[in-house]
């Protein structure tokens, strides 16, 4: 069945590509993966779910998807959620609909493609299918320099997953196997020293395409100039992907490795959150201020990783990092939708433009204020039940008698980061929304029911999540909230 979540897009794409409704084939293929994934978790473990397909006998890779665990079954849930939104979002150009739509499935077939592989090479390849789609929508319909920062996403991406190939392929042959499950087995004999090289590997290569200080300079100009589905499916659903490969993979085989450059790894997320929140914090245009406070917001997931590298046992690192990439999948693609609406009903996302715009959009105005709050870490949302299960996961088991150990002192820096996000976001929603209005916002339109659906659809996510986060921890098998 998970095939089907995967070749659903694909086929999708295909009949655009032969002349069917550009958007209401897109739409149509979101919905019925968004209903065949929901409908998964009621029986995810079932080997209904499982497909397998042997493409090469030696070394022996398979096409093959499962959920391994409840990870991928959060992963393939967030994709699907943020598909449908992507779809619904934006507006495609006059003449480009077949591009825009149809790039925008297969990015979606990519990321479920990589969340449900369980063999390392289409685990790999998926992704890499993803990124083509992505750079195009950059390069032929993004705004301002789209061609230079093209090139630049092009030239980033490629590098670090050529690095993050060269890690996988010496993991691999080290485990004796492609498989996802089986290489769990290498875990604990794979050489000490090999294991370092390996981690660094796998640092900078799942680092850069999740934008971890300082390899994270491609990602706020990416998302800034990208149309919306695109910042919508990379920044919350395709950048997930280094973060779950350094859960599924980094974690589990090369500990020691991690071990050993845990202390660089918590000055580069400290990078992420309090340098680039100070970035954040000095954009004039929300298109910025969005891509960079997604860099930022990276910094608090690598924490639990790092919680998790510092402590094996630590049961609750690895469910805080899953929770909060959920959490910031849904509202970083709640704010870039919003946005997108935003520029289109004012011709403009320069802050300095902005003013009273609640006014003519209450609706607008209303859901950017939930999706805002939900970004800065309010109570009742996602992102609060992630961000509170991080730092409780970087002091789990602390000894006070011990003295703060260098998981400690990093959460104690990060918890500053909050602020940060505080100050950069109320201060846009007060630029945009409250004051008097000016030209550009005193007519502006306010959202339609059709544009409502997207809004909706992804705040109840955010809602339910953190009203009752056990909706994801029951699917870890770990201890309830």
């Amino acid at each position: 069945m998970l095939i089907l979540l995967v070749a659903l897009p694909i086929l999708a794409f295909l009949a655009i590509l032969l002349g069917a409704p550009a958007r209401l084939t897109a739409v149509g293929a979101a919905t019925i993966n968004l209903i065949l994934g929901l409908g998964s978790i009621f029986c995810w473990q079932s080997k209904a779910w499982e497909f397998s397909l042997q493409v090469l006998e030696k070394p022996a890779i398979h096409l093959a998807f499962g959920y391994i665990d409840g990870m991928s079954l959060v992963m393939v849930i967030l994709s699907v959620i943020v598909t449908l939104a992507a779809v619904l979002s934006g507006k495609a150009p006059a003449g480009s609909e077949k591009l825009y739509y149809g790039s925008s499935l297969l990015i979606a077939a990519g990321a479920i493609g990589a969340f449900a592989s369980t063999d390392l090479f289409f685990f790999y390849a998926f992704h890499e299918m993803a990124l083509i789609p992505t750079f195009l929508m950059i390069g032929m319909l993004g705004r301002g320099d789209r061609r230079g920062i093209a090139w630049k996403i092009t030239i980033y991406l490629g590098l670090g997953s050529l690095v993050l190939l060269a890690g996988l392929v010496w993991l691999a042959s080290l485990a004796g196997t492609f498989d996802l499950r089986e290489m769990k087995d290498a875990a604990g004999v794979i050489d000490p020293a090999a294991q370092k090289g390996i981690a660094a590997l796998l640092i900078v290569g799942f680092g850069t395409l999740v934008s971890l200080f300082p390899f994270h300079s491609w990602a706020a100009p990416a998302y800034a100039s990208a149309p919306a589905p695109t910042a919508m499916l990379h920044a919350g659903v395709l950048k997930k992907f280094g973060l779950y490969g350094m859960l599924r993979i980094a974690v589990p085989l090369v500990p020691d490795g991690l071990q050993f450059w845990l202390t660089p790894l918590l000055v580069l997320l400290i990078g992420n959150i309090l340098w680039v929140g100070l970035v954040t914090i000095a954009q004039k245009r929300l298109d910025t201020l969005l891509g960079n406070s997604s860099v930022m917001h990276m910094g608090y997931i690598f924490l639990a990783i790092a919680a998790l590298i510092a402590v094996p046992e630590n049961t609750l690192a690895a469910p805080a990092a899953i929770v909060l990439m959920f959490a910031h999948g849904i509202s970083i693609a709640l704010l870039f939708g919003l946005a997108d609406r935003i520029e289109r009903s004012t011709g403009s996302l320069d802050l300095s433009d902005m003013g009273g715009l609640a006014k003519s959009a209450p609706g607008m105005a209303f859901l950017f204020g939930i999706a805002a709050m939900a970004s800065i870490g309010l109570p009742g949302l996602a992102n609060f039940s992630g961000e509170v299960l991080v730092f409780l996961s970087a002091f789990q088991d602390y000894t006070p008698a011990d003295g703060l150990g260098s998981v400690q002192i990093a959460c104690i820096l990060a918890i500053w980061g909050v602020v940060i996000s505080a100050v950069y976001m109320l201060r846009a929603y007060r630029n945009i929304f409250q004051g008097p209005a000016v030209k550009s916002t005193e007519n502006a339109a306010d959202l339609t029911l059709v544009d409502h659906i997207p809004a909706v659809l992804l705040i109840i996510a955010l809602l339910a999540v953190g009203i009752y986060p056990n909706l994801i921890l029951n699917l870890l098998n770990v201890v309830k909230l």
